[in-house]
């Protein structure tokens, strides 16, 4: 390969090169030109990996594997395994924290004593963005968005498939055939409100995530998860809210429904910063130990 054909490859990042000293790798944004310092295990994590050429891919891992601390064959299928089976657990938690909010939000509560109209998934949606935080920060932008693809098409499965059981012939005499369909008509016109704000959502508060990680030099975690959910959950209860109850509901009262659940969603952002932190902490210590065992 010509370094003429290297060049072609870079499409975002470029090796400018390594700070010995703190096992660091020089890379420069060619969008904006900015230099940044990286650990050598945090880029092999990263999706700066798949935006460099094959050339300085190489060496990276040349560098990385000459330090003297590099883990074994062994040991890289050791991790590999485990950092999948933490893969598939965080996206069986965000398949299920997604399906059930999504739906229970199709019975509106009214609570007396506030004066305020919610769904009962207003609380444990915003853990759906905690989840896609950590699948962003241990498994980077591309195996995150994997994530929320899966859950969407699985989520747009069941509203087919719920859908249909509408068509077929119910049991003479049985009372709840028709209770059944247009429950599960209404259930299917959420879960398609929900399908759309969480596949625009939950990409919007991907791509923020990273975008900060890389203007802060991957600092400031508290920053990048409560900035990114805060923004990703205006849209998504924007979103949400006009599409499954307009029509069926006043424009006030749905206005009403959005503003108390962006309350509610963002003072969740400010708590999923201290299990972030945790997540994180069990990860490295999860990873670590499977490494030495």
């Amino acid at each position: 390969m010509t370094a003429y054909e290297g060049e072609l490859e870079n499409s975002k990042y470029k090796l400018l090169g390594f700070e010995n000293n703190k096992n660091l790798a020089v890379i420069m944004i060619i969008a904006t030109g900015k230099v940044i310092k990286i650990k050598l295990s945090e880029v092999l994590n990263s999706e700066i990996m798949e935006n460099l050429n094959k050339m300085e891919v190489k060496n990276i891992y040349k560098k990385f594997y000459s330090q003297g601390g590099a883990l074994t064959a062994y040991d890289l299928n050791d991790r590999h395994e485990s950092s999948w089976m933490i893969y598939i657990i965080l996206n069986l938690l965000l398949f299920t924290f997604y399906i059930f909010t999504s739906i229970a939000a199709t019975k509106p509560i009214y609570l007396e004593s506030l004066g305020i109209i919610i769904t009962p998934g207003t609380f444990l949606y915003p853990l759906t963005f905690l989840i896609v935080d950590l699948l962003n920060e241990n498994f980077g932008l591309r195996l995150a968005r994997k994530a929320i693809f899966f859950a969407f098409a699985s989520n747009a499965m069941i509203i087919i498939l719920l859908y249909g059981s509408t068509f077929l012939p119910g049991l003479p005499g049985w009372k709840l055939d028709t209770p059944y369909n247009d429950v599960i008509i209404h259930v299917s016109s959420v879960l398609v409100a929900s399908s759309v704000s969480f596949l625009v959502s939950e990409n919007i508060n991907s791509y923020l995530l990273c975008k900060i990680k890389e203007l802060t030099n991957s600092r400031f975690l508290f920053l990048r998860i409560f900035l990114s959910t805060l923004f990703a959950v205006i849209i998504d209860s924007f979103v949400f809210c006009y599409i499954a109850f307009y029509g069926s509901m006043q424009n006030n009262d749905i206005l009403n429904m959005i503003y108390v659940q962006i309350a509610i969603k963002v003072c969740f952002a400010f708590f999923n910063i201290l299990p972030a932190y945790g997540a994180r902490s069990l990860f490295k210590r999860y990873m670590t130990d499977s490494q030495t065992k």
